[in-house]
């Protein structure tokens, strides 16, 4: 490895110049700073996950989360211990050995210099599990090489959509309708696997600032200014909307709970939904932030 900036591994081999790998070494520390301040507040430990007992444990673990057959978890435990051996990640957040959350990354094409996060699930939304196993993941790509993180999450879910726009500092980049086809879980039922491609800048301002708890706050739509569009959401509230510098698109609280007991009406939201962001998206803009009222912003920024 001679020759090589000192953060690369041979995961990653673009070359860098000297500045670059002082911003990167600097946007490790920092993150990893930021990583192991999350997990104390979560009070939660945080480890790479490598030995078959607990890659089990994590694969029961996402079973669980995402309520799959018995024997049936999103990734097994073969599949888990194929990315550890590849050279990807699989991050345990555990409080006294019960599992309270687990993540999992490969890493991308090397001119990229990006990973992409497979899964991650916390057991309790409220705790701030989820956020520390994120900023951990961070640092870990940061410290070998990587520049930038993706992954894919459903449109109509918003917690984790005012997660990963909000708390993590992301922009989504891409709407793929039923991106995974059917899946034999208990969170999407019967509905199409509609998703946002999530980008998200590691050494970038808004990562940064989320990372310290400043969270960029967006505000809604002005209903009696913007141009609303006249098609109707699902419960007769307004779908769509537009001003100057932006789009909103607005999405139910809790589609979940909706697929349980009234599947017609969440497949209308999910159309709904779909037809205004593939139309935003095919415009050139991204999906920058989110309103606590349910509104996603578009916008044609593009932050570093």
């Amino acid at each position: 490895m001679t020759g090589m900036p000192a953060f690369q591994t041979g995961h990653m081999r673009n070359p860098a110049t000297r500045p670059q790998v002082v911003a990167q070494r600097a946007s490790h520390k920092a993150a990893a700073v930021a990583a192991r301040h999350a997990a104390g507040t979560a009070k939660v430990r945080i480890e790479l996950a490598g030995d078959l007992p607990r890659l089990k444990a994590v694969a029961q673990f996402f079973g669980q989360v995402w309520l799959t057959p018995k024997g049936q978890p999103p990734l097994g435990t073969d599949v888990l211990r194929a990315i550890v051996h590849a050279g990807g990640a699989v991050h345990i957040a555990h409080n006294g050995g019960d599992v309270a959350g687990a993540c999992a990354a490969i890493f991308r094409p090397p001119a990229t210099r990006g990973v992409y996060s497979l899964i991650a699930a916390a057991r309790s939304s409220d705790r701030g599990v989820g956020f520390a196993l994120k900023q951990a993941q961070r640092a870990w790509a940061l410290e070998h090489g990587a520049m930038s993180m993706t992954w894919t999450f459903d449109p109509l879910v918003s917690r984790n959509a005012r997660f990963n726009l909000v708390k993590l500092g992301a922009i989504a980049i891409d709407y793929a309708v039923d991106f995974y086809g059917p899946l034999d879980d208990g969170i999407d039922g019967q509905d199409e696997t509609d998703r946002l491609t999530v980008a998200w800048s590691l050494t970038g301002p808004r990562a940064a600032d989320a990372a310290a708890g400043r969270y960029a706050a967006v505000t809604g739509p002005d209903l009696g200014r913007a141009e609303l569009d006249p098609r109707r959401a699902p419960d007769g509230g307004p779908l769509a909307a537009r001003e100057q510098a932006a789009r909103w698109c607005r999405f139910p609280t809790d589609i979940v709970a909706i697929r349980r007991c009234d599947q017609p009406t969440a497949a209308q939201w999910r159309a709904g939904v779909r037809e205004v962001l593939l139309a935003a998206f095919a415009d050139g803009f991204a999906a920058t932030g989110m309103s606590r009222d349910g509104w996603y912003r578009l916008t044609r920024e593009e932050p570093a």
